[in-house]
C-alpha cells in the first residue's frame, strides 16, 4: 500500500489507511497502526507523517531507488539499441513497479517519446545472460555467426560454421553489445556482435586464452576500433584543428599525444584500426582534420575520394 500509493509528495490519511486495509479484510485502528509503523522501521521501512493543511498524511519516506535514478534507468533501457522495443516496454513496466503510482506516471511520460531504432533480435537479452553465466562458470560458448540478408534475416557465415570461443568480456560500444573472447583455433582475440549470433550455447569445455586476455587493455582495444571493425592497429598521425580536439579525445581517450603546430592546428598521434568505417568517420569531420601518416592510410583516403567522384 505505502509502496504503491504514497511517496514524498503524496500521502494517505489515517482514515484512508484504515479504509484501504478494511477492503482487504484487515482490521486496524490508530493504536495498532502506530505499532505497525514502529515495527516497519526496524526493517528500514520509514513511514513518516506530514501535516498538509488540516490533514495529517503518512507516506513511505525512503526507497531503494530515487525518482531521478529511476529516470536514468528508464532512459538507458529505452535508448539501448540492443534491447528490442517489446523487451524495453516489459523492462520499463517492471521498473515502474519500484516507485509509487504517481511517480510511475512520470516515468511513463518519458517512455512515450520513442521512434529510436531498436534491434529486431530479442535473443540478445538472453545472450547477455548466457555469456555472463559462461564467464562465471569458466566455460566456452558455441554459436553460429551471420550477416543480414535482403530479407532482414541473419544468415550464417561460412556455411553455418560453429564458432568455439572462450568468453572473457562483454563490451557495449556505439549502442551495440559485443563478446570479446579467445578463438583457440586461430589463437587470436576476437569480438562478435551479439545480435549476429545464432544458436548460442554454453559448452562443457573450460575457457582458454587467459594469458592473452590478461595482457590486453580492454579500453585501448575498443578505442582503436571504430564501430568495432577488426584489424591490426597502426600508429596514426593527424593534423587536427584545435576546435576538434574534444572529438579526438572522446574517440581515443585523454592519453593521446597532442603536439601544437600553430595557433589553429595541432598534430595528434593515436593508435587506430584503419577500416573503411574509420576513414568515413575522418571524412565526416570535414576539413578540420587530415591524416598525414602512415602513407597507406593517406592513399586509401585518396582512393575513396576518387571512387566517390566517379560514383556520383
Amino acid at each position: 500500500m505505502f509502496h504503491e500509493k504514497t511517496d514524498e509528495n503524496n500521502g494517505l490519511t489515517m482514515a484512508e489507511i484504515i479504509a484501504f486495509l478494511a477492503k482487504h479484510d484487515i482490521r486496524a485502528n490508530r493504536k495498532t497502526l502506530y505499532q505497525d509503523f514502529a515495527e516497519l522501521k526496524k526493517f528500514d521501512i520509514d513511514i513518516l507523517s506530514e501535516r498538509q493543511g488540516k490533514r495529517v498524511v503518512y507516506f513511505l519516506a525512503s526507497r531503494k531507488f530515487e525518482l531521478p535514478e529511476m529516470k536514468l534507468l528508464v532512459d538507458s533501457v529505452q535508448s539501448a539499441k540492443f534491447i528490442s522495443d517489446k523487451k524495453s516496454r516489459i523492462l520499463i513496466k517492471k521498473l515502474e513497479s519500484l516507485v509509487s503510482d504517481y511517480e510511475a506516471s512520470e516515468l511513463h511520460r518519458q517512455v512515450i517519446i520513442n521512434g529510436r531504432i531498436k534491434t529486431m533480435n530479442e535473443s540478445i537479452y538472453y545472450h547477455v545472460d548466457k555469456i555472463h553465466r559462461a564467464i562465471h562458470t569458466n566455460r566456452q560458448v558455441d554459436f553460429r555467426y551471420g550477416n543480414w540478408d535482403i530479407n532482414k534475416k541473419i544468415v550464417p557465415r561460412h556455411g553455418g560454421k560453429i564458432y568455439h570461443i572462450s568468453p572473457w568480456h562483454l563490451i557495449w560500444d556505439n549502442e551495440y553489445y559485443y563478446l570479446l573472447g579467445y578463438d583457440s583455433e586461430v589463437q587470436l582475440i576476437k569480438h562478435f556482435r551479439l545480435d549476429k549470433m545464432l544458436e548460442l550455447k554454453i559448452s562443457k569445455k573450460p575457457r582458454e586464452g587467459a594469458h592473452e586476455i590478461e595482457d590486453l587493455d580492454i579500453a585501448t582495444y575498443s578505442n582503436r576500433l571504430t564501430g568495432m571493425f577488426a584489424g591490426p592497429p597502426v600508429k596514426l598521425s593527424m593534423e587536427v584543428k584545435t576546435d576538434l580536439i574534444g572529438v579526438i579525445i572522446d574517440r581515443f581517450g585523454s592519453n593521446i599525444n597532442l603536439i601544437p603546430k600553430d595557433d589553429e592546428y595541432c598534430i595528434a598521434h593515436v593508435d587506430a584500426v584503419i577500416s573503411n568505417q574509420f576513414l568515413g568517420w575522418i571524412i565526416g569531420l570535414g576539413p578540420g582534420i587530415k591524416i598525414i601518416a602512415p602513407a597507406d592510410a593517406v592513399q586509401r583516403l585518396k582512393e575513396i575520394g576518387q571512387r566517390l567522384l566517379e560514383q556520383y
